[in-house]
């Protein structure tokens, strides 16, 4: 009897004990569970945040607490601290070379003859002389000239550096560069008379502003076309700086305009802005703008304009002067473009120019003390790159945030009911039935199993077809460009919703295999961005900013398909076509001068700003794209 009631003891107290045990097994795991879920919840706020700190970071630089007032470093340039004696008799000069070029221009002279005539004014001031030809095709244009430039011999050098002073025949705008052309003249003659230069100085005439400058600056590295950019007969050392003449009124002019913008983004070091500004406005005082800020009045509003000015010039890449094209080959570089109608005139600016030569002759070495990198708010306020490059990576690593979180959600572990409790014999009845009812069952959980290989080959080949945008609009001739966009936006609106239906017909796509393919798209794109925030800050943050809702879009399930629907118009607006089309009726410009443009500088210039649009941005946007037309192919099964 006393056995028969021990049995019985041990069966019914072995069931709790059983469920017990599996309770504290399952204790860790729920709470690291829960820990996960937590952060999981976290991710999007984070990236919000993150976000939100980036745009606010950029906002605040304008402010007197966080930009800094621009000094020379390299104490060697001593900027206006010489006497300058242009001037006089050579004003006289000035105005017959003048006449000279106006008469060259109105009869709408060639290339050829214009480069032999000014040729033979530089060897009359006593200059050894050379010529090159130049011809591209870009859009199907063939863009040909001719260069003239003149070395004028350092006395006091050995050759092996040189300064550029350069005047394109046509300015950037197309018009006949008529007193930058005859002050560059005017200062050949009158620099040759001095004995103090050591380094030599190169008078460089264009044929234009735009293909000119590259021709000679390729040839003279020797890293042109030869059948179609000619070698350069004369050269002369390592060049440690380049200024440019832009002057095509025949009136004074009230300021001095410093264009400082290269291809790709590329900045001059802040050392030679900074001497020009000190040597116009402080000896020669000539109120000095910057980005088109004709009226800079130094506030808060005025910082804010100039910065994002500068900002949409870098991120654009394209060449803003004949200064530009110099930079790529670290050589320092700016245009001085004369404005308005004032008090100055030829004198001033040749005086300018003649106490700008006379700080950089003083250079010890290559530009290098000071930065490289860096957002010019005013003439006399900056941010170096350590201030505002936060602001580019925080918008980034918005998105590597997104990414490590849809992976982790891609591997979350199933939850499924399994018993705990092995069945009750049938001995224990009534009392046994009891105890194991008040038993609940506890979930157990199992490992999802990441489908790898659909989701990266598709992130791949979707890259891999930016490509094909790439190459037609640098390729086309222009009377193609502009039917051949429309006809690529309208297949624009159709591709995703086409890719999404294709995908889902030809494999078993589930909601992890969209997780994944979101999550390799948002960490490539956080990574390109984080990279090319260090080269091109102003590029990384305005796609940045046009990327931020690829973040949050996802596929709905098709009782809400009207938040798809809302997700297809929204992403229509972040395309790069639809900017595209924005910025060309902002800036009044037409549809094909612009592609024209773009094409020009892919094919002259060396720009990458379409590789970043076409291979990183777009890419991006179709696979957004496809995962909000994902919506009617998943029916109503659970997404996140």
């Amino acid at each position: 009897m006393a056995a028969s009631l021990s049995s019985k003891t041990t069966n019914l107290t072995s069931p709790p004990e059983i469920h017990l045990e599996h309770r504290r097994g399952n204790t860790n795991s729920s709470a690291g569970s829960l820990r996960s879920t937590r952060i999981l919840k976290l991710l999007p706020v984070l990236s919000s945040f993150c976000i939100l700190v980036g745009v606010v970071w950029l906002l605040l630089l304008p402010l007197e607490d966080y930009s800094r007032k621009t000094y020379i470093s390299e104490n060697a340039l001593l900027p206006g601290q010489v006497h300058t004696y242009f001037g006089g008799s050579e004003q006289n000069v000035f105005r017959a070379y003048r006449n000279e070029v106006g008469a060259l221009g109105a009869n709408s002279s060639s290339g050829g003859e214009m480069a032999r005539v000014i040729g033979k004014i530089f060897e009359a001031s006593g200059l050894k002389v050379g010529r090159q030809k130049y011809s591209y095709t870009a859009a199907g244009e063939e863009i040909h000239g001719e260069n003239v430039y003149a070395v004028l011999q350092a006395p006091r050098g050995d050759a092996t550096e040189a300064l550029v002073l350069c005047a394109g025949w046509l300015n950037m705008d197309g018009q006949l560069n008529e007193s930058g052309v005859a002050l560059v003249l005017t200062l050949a003659r009158y620099l040759k008379r001095w004995s103090l230069w050591s380094k030599d100085i190169i008078f460089l005439i264009t044929s234009d502003s735009r293909a000119g400058p590259q021709a000679w600056v390729d040839a003279y590295h020797d890293l042109h076309d030869p059948p179609s950019v000619a070698s350069l007969p004369l050269k002369s050392g390592a060049i440690q700086g380049v200024v440019v003449v832009d002057y095509p009124s025949v009136r004074s002019f009230e300021s001095l305009h410093i264009v400082y913008d290269g291809i790709n983004g590329q900045l001059p070091n802040l050392d030679l802005i900074n001497t020009a500004v000190r040597i116009a406005s402080g000896q020669m005082g000539v109120r000095t703008t910057l980005q088109e800020m004709w009226h800079h009045n130094d506030k808060y509003q005025d910082r804010l304009r100039t910065m994002l000015r500068g900002m949409v010039n870098q991120g654009l890449g394209h060449a803003s002067g004949p200064h530009s094209s110099f930079i790529p080959y670290h050589i320092d570089a700016i245009t001085l473009q004369a404005y308005g109608e004032g008090r100055h005139d030829e004198v001033t600016l040749g005086r300018t120019v003649e106490s700008l030569f006379r700080s950089l002759n003083n250079l010890l070495e290559h530009f290098h003390q000071s930065f490289f990198f860096y957002l010019l708010m005013a003439n006399r306020v900056f941010v170096s790159i350590g201030t505002y490059l936060p602001s580019a990576m925080l918008v980034a690593v918005n998105f590597t945030f997104a990414a490590i979180g849809l992976w982790v959600e891609s591997g979350k572990k199933k939850t499924k009911t399994a018993p705990l409790v092995a069945k009750a014999e049938k001995d224990d009845e009534k009392e046994i039935s009891q105890r194991l009812s008040e038993a609940v069952p506890l979930p157990t959980q199992t490992s999802e199993e990441r489908p790898m290989l659909l989701p990266l080959a598709f992130v791949i080949i979707v890259h891999s077809l930016g490509f094909i945008p790439l190459y037609i609009f640098n390729q086309l001739d222009e009377k193609y460009l502009t039917p051949v966009f429309y006809a690529f936006g309208a297949l624009n609106v159709l591709l995703p919703p086409v890719i999404s239906t294709l995908l889902a017909l030809t494999f078993t796509v589930t909601t992890v295999h969209f997780k994944l393919i979101k999550c390799f798209s948002l960490l490539t794109l956080g990574m390109f961005l984080s990279a090319l925030a260090t080269l091109n800050f102003s590029l990384s943050f305005l796609i940045g900013l046009f990327a931020v809702p690829f973040t949050f879009i996802r596929p709905f399930p098709e009782k809400k398909w009207t938040a798809g629907v809302l997700s297809m118009f929204l992403l229509q607006g972040l395309t790069p076509t639809s900017a595209l089309v924005g910025v060309a009726y902002y800036w009044g410009e037409p549809l094909g001068g612009i592609l024209k443009e773009a094409a020009f500088g892919w094919q002259v210039w060396g720009m990458w700003t379409q590789v970043v649009v076409w291979c990183v941005w777009w890419p991006a946007w179709v696979t957004t794209g496809v995962l909000a037309a994902a919506s009617w192919n998943l029916g109503n099964e659970e997404v996140w």
